[in-house]
């Protein structure tokens, strides 16, 4: 019996040395979780025995479990846009190239050639998807995918906001009374690009002339003519988009369109643009004509020099991508070469009821089992769920020191099965010894 008490406690001692050795060899391993190796005696009973009484001693040792201890790694800077680490509860959930889900903690991500977000082992990164601001469109989760190939498609410019300050000492000009007499153009105005439905650049000129006494005009260049100049040729003269009315303090109150009727949102009133590209709008008239919605609820009215504060359009042309960063919600937002930013999804993590019931398999990866229960899904930062952390990855949680420390323990443990061995053979020599 001796034998196989030293036996089993040689064979627990050199599997406690495996784990111990997985442990320091994945000790620069992101992601990784440390394990454990926990043992439970065995003890022989006599056939029969009643109360306790026929319990007999300890027949070894064996190897009750070998668990994992998911406590919280050191976040480590990196500076990749594509390394994520998860600060607090959670898992990044994955489809494996089979089609199997999985989780891991293990955050440095890749963007392939088709625009998936994928792991170093090829499983897809999932997620929500969202609309380009950011915002959720479903619950359901579903592949990360930037689009990598053909460049995002222009959009035309529809809204222009202006916000600027007209000098309230200006001059009065004269308003035209016939389409052969030039409008006199004062010497404000600003200009903007805009962008037609094919990404065709779009100059936007705006001209402002004081008509009356906290009274302005805008005017947009005759589409009829190259360019306008000042003061216009007097067969060609601007086109008169509103008026704008303000208060004694200096404060919009009103506009009215061109004929004259009050724009039913303040500062807001319905534009015409005109591109000089071929191929957009051949109908209209003239050809290349767009609506655009002009804003100019910011505008004031005080007594210093005309200024530009923020001059926007929504319009863009076509670009090509340039990055990916992901925030700490999860975010995935892209970046192209026209200057836009738009959202692609947000990541999903996933916690479980017991995550010592989770199955290693390799790769940093674990699957769900029976014991572990079935995944709870969220975004990050929302209840239970850690941030993200960007440009980061989560440091295994091996403690070498402790582990060099186990190591020597187990080492002793081993050499101590070894002697009890070795004085059983002794003692079976004596007594076959005896005379």
């Amino acid at each position: 019996m001796g034998f196989q008490t030293g036996l089993s406690g040689l064979n627990a001692s050199s599997k406690r040395m495996d784990v111990i050795g997985n442990n320091i060899s994945n000790a620069n391993t992101v992601g990784m979780k440390v394990s454990r190796t926990e043992f439970t005696e065995m003890i022989a009973s006599a056939l029969g025995a009643s109360g306790g009484r026929g319990a007999g001693g300890g027949i070894g040792v064996a190897i009750g479990a070998v668990t994992q201890q998911f406590t919280q790694g050191t976040i480590n800077i990196t500076g990749n846009s594509l390394d994520v680490a998860v600060n607090g509860g959670g898992f990044f959930e994955l489809t494996q190239p089979d089609g199997t889900k999985a989780y891991t903690r293990d955050g440095q991500f890749k963007l392939t050639s088709a625009g998936d977000i994928v792991t170093n082992s090829g499983a897809n990164l999932m997620g929500y998807p969202t609309d380009y601001l950011g915002v959720a469109t479903s619950t359901s989760i579903q592949k990360l995918t930037v689009p990598t190939g053909a460049p995002i498609p222009a959009l035309a410019t529809s809204e222009i906001t202006a916000e600027f300050n007209l000098d309230s000492r200006a001059k009065l000009g004269s308003t035209a009374v016939a389409p052969d007499i030039p409008v006199p153009i004062g010497t404000v105005g600003t200009t903007l690009t805009g962008y037609d439905a094919q990404g065709v650049p779009v100059p936007i000129n705006l001209y402002f002339d004081k008509t009356a006494a906290d009274r302005w005009n805008v005017y947009i260049p005759n589409p009829n003519i190259p360019a306008v100049t000042v003061p216009p040729t007097p067969l060609n003269p601007p086109v008169l988009l509103a008026s704008m009315e303000f208060d004694a303090n200096g404060a919009l109150t009103g506009t009215l369109d061109n004929t004259g009727t009050a724009t039913a949102i303040l500062g807001s009133i319905n534009i015409d643009l005109y591109s000089t590209n071929p191929n957009v709008n051949t109908g209209s008239t003239p050809p290349g004509q767009f609506a655009a919605t002009l804003d100019l609820s910011k505008a004031t009215q005080y007594g210093t020099a005309f200024a530009v504060s923020s001059l926007t359009q929504d319009g863009y042309t076509a670009g090509n991508l340039t990055s990916v960063k992901i925030n700490e919600q999860g975010i995935l937002t892209t970046t192209y070469s026209n200057g836009q930013t738009q959202a692609r999804g947000q990541i999903a993590l996933a916690d479980f009821r017991n995550v010592q019931g989770l199955t290693p398999v390799g790769a940093g990866a674990w699957v769900e089992t029976s014991a572990s229960g079935q995944p709870v899904e969220g975004k990050p930062g929302n209840g239970n769920f850690g941030k993200l952390r960007s440009g980061a990855t989560e440091d295994s949680n091996v403690d070498l020191t402790a582990e060099l420390i186990n190591m020597m323990t187990a080492q002793r443990d081993y050499q101590a099965n070894a002697q009890t061995i070795k004085t059983q053979d002794q003692v079976m020599s004596t007594l076959v010894n005896l005379r």
